[in-house]
């Protein structure tokens, strides 16, 4: 069953409908608190160990935590990790994802060092498999272990990471898109700023072609990384309007306890004390 497939492939292909095209539509569209009711409602009406039920505790597990509902999140992961190993077995490519997002949504949490190894050890199990589903999946959760390593201010590690999987993935979708935010982030925390920032323009580029669908999770993002590198060059006031620009638009799409919220926040906040 083709849900949520890893990170930069299309869905945009029509599909027949199933219990959870609603809730997924809703997900896409970046109506995240009418997509988790949706899909806790779909997950309460079928039968426990029902394929459905399982895909609807991810949809909801990813449109929680979109709302900066970090703890709840993770709760939902890890009632929906449970189902995927039982319906799908433990090294399906689902349940690989699944893993891998859940391991994202610890990065929001403070746990880094949890993400971290659980990501690398979902690389190590996406590398043994086969196929274009395994493959973007290792990508997708080298992403997250280059998140954790930079949360964990292992910013050259995180950069040589991000280059090794830019270096392997050549397609310009959101797989790069994510990975070069990473690696802006890295040269950011190593006070590399020019360079970040010439990275930030580029996620910047990627971030507009893509589809409307596949932009939403990625939300303000770039923005925030231009902010963060223009800051670092002292251009205090054009880091303001990206700043200001990327809090706008994560509150408005996550509400204001997301972790990119925050982060847009403090930053804001540190560039306003440096104001005379």
């Amino acid at each position: 069953m083709k849900f949520f497939r890893p990170r930069g492939r299309s869905n945009a292909q029509p599909t027949t409908a199933t219990p959870v095209t609603e809730a997924k539509a809703l997900y896409e569209a970046g109506r995240y608190a009418e997509a988790e009711t949706e899909a806790r409602a779909v997950a309460r009406s079928r039968p426990r160990d029902d394929q459905y039920t399982a895909v609807a505790l991810n949809i909801a597990a990813l449109a929680t935590g979109a709302q900066g509902r970090h703890a709840d999140a993770l709760a939902t992961y890890d009632e929906a990790l449970s189902a995927f190993s039982r319906i799908f077995g433990a090294d399906h490519w689902l349940t690989l994802k699944l893993r891998s997002d859940r391991a994202q949504q610890m990065i929001s949490l403070g746990r880094y060092a949890e993400c971290e190894a659980e990501c690398a050890a979902v690389a190590e199990a996406a590398d043994r498999g086969t196929g274009p589903d395994m493959s973007l999946l290792a990508m997708a959760a080298r992403n997250g272990l280059v998140f954790a390593l930079n949360a964990q201010e292992r910013h050259q590690e995180a950069e040589t990471l991000a280059r090794q999987a830019l270096a392997a993935h050549h397609a310009r979708d959101r797989m790069s898109l994510v990975l070069r935010l990473g690696l802006a982030r890295s040269l950011n925390g190593q006070g590399r700023h020019e360079d970040a920032l010439t990275e930030a323009q580029h996620a910047d580029k990627l971030y507009r072609a893509l589809p409307e669908h596949q932009r939403h999770p990625d939300t303000g993002a770039a923005e925030l990384a231009l902010a963060t590198a223009l800051f670092g060059l002292h251009r205090h006031p054009e880091a303001r309007r990206r700043a200001a620009a990327a809090h706008d638009a994560c509150v408005t799409s996550f509400g204001p306890d997301h972790r990119r919220t925050v982060e847009a926040r403090t930053l804001l906040e540190r560039i306003d004390d440096t104001q005379p």
